[in-house]
């Protein structure tokens, strides 16, 4: 299978990301730059797929996520459930973080209901959080997962206008900026996403 960049399934390391989020796809492709990897959509290989995300944590998600991709396709499979994990909401949205605000939602209406949740803590310190992400690897070999996560804060008003879904409302610790303004090669340098990969990269090289 060629893609419109060259790229074949016998010559190229192709992943296929379990998303149709153009975003996400991006973000990946430049936290790979430099290695033999690309990073494509489940849409752009097998058009508009429906995953029903039904496990109770990141981890299951991810991997139902992987499993069909890889079953879908052939190709080694890259999956990702991300979750939005606050303290003062008990851990929550977490693995309800896409859909916090109803089933037919999208990301400015959970940032909506996020800040209307937290709207009485007016102290940073009292806004705590961390993007935590599971990130799922599939091939002919099995199954392999990763974690990464990024501690920060939940500002009081979206900043910025990067990034995606919580990302104007996120500032992780240590900085000034919300992920929204970052710079997105220092964002993916720190990001929960960012980590979760390093520890897939450095175990691939390891399996080399």
């Amino acid at each position: 299978m060629k893609f419109q960049d060259g790229y074949d399934k016998e010559t190229a390391q192709v992943l296929v990301l379990a998303t149709s989020n153009s975003a996400k796809v991006d973000e990946l492709n430049q936290l790979l730059k430099g290695t033999d990897f690309m990073v494509r959509s489940l849409k752009e290989i097998a058009g508009d797929c429906e995953i029903e995300e039904s496990g109770d944590t990141l981890a299951e998600n991810a991997e139902i996520k992987a499993r069909y991709v890889w079953e879908k396709t052939g190709f080694p499979s890259l999956a990702d459930d991300t979750g939005l994990e606050v303290d003062a909401l008990n851990g929550g949205p977490g693995v309800h973080s896409a859909r916090f605000a109803g089933p037919e939602t999208n990301s400015e209406k959970n940032r909506i209901k996020l800040l209307d949740a937290m709207r009485h803590l007016a102290v940073l310190s009292d806004r705590s959080a961390q993007f935590r992400t599971v990130l799922c690897y599939m091939d002919g070999n099995g199954v392999k997962q990763f974690d990464g996560v990024c501690k920060g804060h939940i500002l009081k008003n979206e900043r910025g206008s990067g990034g995606f879904g919580y990302d104007p409302l996120f500032q992780p610790d240590g900085y000034e900026q919300s992920f929204a303004e970052m710079d997105p090669e220092e964002k993916n340098r720190i990001s929960h996403r960012g980590r979760a990969l390093l520890k897939f990269m450095n175990h691939f090289s390891k399996r080399k």
